[in-house]
């Protein structure tokens, strides 16, 4: 017997994937099977409870579990608070317009990217030139 796939949402930045799921439940917000509470770094779980906060008391009856790897510490908390966000909007449509006008890239995917570093000077990066002096 096949057993049914749970449906889930996702939330990139950067190099950064995250996976949630939404069920039934009493409001836990587990990331990597570790509660929200246990992030160490603050400003990565108040940017995680942003959609949370957003959405109120809507969140108390849903327990979402998410699962994010790659990228750097702030790109996959941007990438939790995306997939948190969509998984709210597809239980409760009416959310969407107060996150986008809160946030859009809560919602929508951020296509911007760092720029390759240029040949000759790459340890500079991108655009640096050596210093000029005019006198």
């Amino acid at each position: 017997m096949k057993q049914e796939a749970k449906p889930f949402t996702t939330g990139k930045r950067k190099r950064a994937v995250a996976r949630a799921w939404i069920t039934k439940g009493t409001g836990i917000v587990k990331v990597n099977a570790a509660p929200l509470e246990t992030l160490t770094n603050d400003l990565v779980r108040m940017k995680i409870r942003e959609p949370l906060i957003l959405a109120g008391d809507a969140t108390k009856g849903f327990d979402i579990h998410v699962s994010v790897r790659g990228g750097g510490i702030m790109g996959q908390a941007d990438a939790v608070r995306q997939a948190i966000t969509r998984a709210l909007i597809s239980q409760v449509p009416t959310l969407k317009e107060r996150f986008m006008h809160y946030d859009r890239f809560m919602v929508v995917y951020d296509p911007r990217r760092t720029e390759p570093h240029k040949p000759p000077r790459s340890s500079q990066g991108p655009r640096r030139h050596k210093q000029r002096s005019k006198r």
